[in-house]
């Protein structure tokens, strides 16, 4: 029993990892366009005649996209370790026909 929650917790965090890559890609993408070179033709005080606006410097958010890699790469990591803690309950049941074919229907022998 123990096992199927692990199996439930593997998944749940799996879950929540690929949530929580997907948000931050999703904010990281807004941040990029609402900073980008189009903003000084949406701010109100660039648009008078007499002022002009130009960058200074511009940041570079590079950085900031291997950490989006790293989290889906995390996020298959988990989905790998779920697939080991499946494998692990009684939810996933090997075949015993194969092994009683071979022993001639006598079961393992079992303490060893």
């Amino acid at each position: 029993m123990i096992l199927r929650q692990d199996f439930v917790v593997t998944l749940v965090a799996t879950f929540l990892w690929l949530v929580s890559t997907s948000a931050w890609a999703k904010a990281l993408t807004d941040i990029k366009i609402a900073t980008g070179h189009n903003i000084l033709q949406e701010l109100s005080s660039c648009k008078q005649p007499e002022v002009m606006c130009y960058f200074h410097s511009v940041t570079s958010m590079g950085s900031l996209n291997v950490s989006v890699i790293f989290g889906f790469l995390n996020m298959i990591l988990w989905g790998g370790n779920a697939w080991f803690v499946y494998k692990e309950t009684s939810l996933h049941s090997p075949s015993n026909t194969s092994a009683s074919h071979s022993q001639g229907g006598v079961p393992p022998p079992a303490g060893i």
